[in-house]
């Protein structure tokens, strides 16, 4: 970790909230991203990574530098996360229908410089059926594929936050890409049935 942000910590622990806010400027975007993937629900994703970040400033205290500020702070969010759920049946949505808000719809957009509409139709394909796989994987394959794949993180960082050791870590993750393998293929043949 960096001077200034054990710097930041310490002063978090003493409760000065703007050495916190601080603190966690970086890492609140990804720690949405992270609640938006698992629950698929932007209200909901608000709502969990709030309730985490208050959660760790609740906890700071605790926080004892032996791993990153980064790891510990995913890793409440992913425990909050996970509480949520099992408090809350959710109804699972396509990361491709549109976001809605009280006024209208949001259509999601990636954007694409290339304009052949072939490659950009087999890019959008593929991320669809990619998304609506990872969504059909139960919750643990799913969560260790979003924290590495998608999130990048380190096997010894999801070690962290899943509270599990990294033996267990590449174990679940190869487990979890299979059965992503699995399902894909199913989709890849409902596809070119349909065809």
């Amino acid at each position: 970790m960096k001077d200034s942000e054990i710097l930041l910590i310490k002063r978090s622990q003493k409760g000065d909230v703007e050495a916190f806010e601080e603190l966690i400027r970086d890492y609140k975007k990804i720690a949405f991203n992270i609640a938006l993937r698992i629950l698929k629900n932007k209200e909901d994703a608000e709502d969990i990574s709030q309730e985490a970040l208050i959660k760790a400033y609740s906890s700071i205290d605790r926080f004892n530098m032996k791993s990153t500020f980064k790891t510990w702070l995913y890793r409440i969010v992913v425990n909050t996360c996970l509480d949520f759920k099992r408090k809350k049946t959710l109804i699972t949505y396509s990361l491709d229908e549109p976001i809605k808000t009280e006024t209208s719809e949001i259509k999601m957009q990636i954007q694409d410089n290339k304009s052949n509409p072939d490659v950009i139709f087999e890019r959008e394909l593929n991320s669809k059926m990619v998304l609506e796989a990872v969504n059909q994987l139960e919750y643990d394959f799913k969560t260790i594929i979003i924290l590495r794949d998608i999130q990048g993180f380190s096997y010894q960082e999801i070690s962290e936050i899943l509270s599990c050791n990294p033996g267990t870590v590449k174990s679940r993750l190869n487990r979890a890409r299979k059965k992503l393998k699995t399902v894909l293929e199913i989709k890849i043949q409902e596809y070119e049935y349909q065809i």
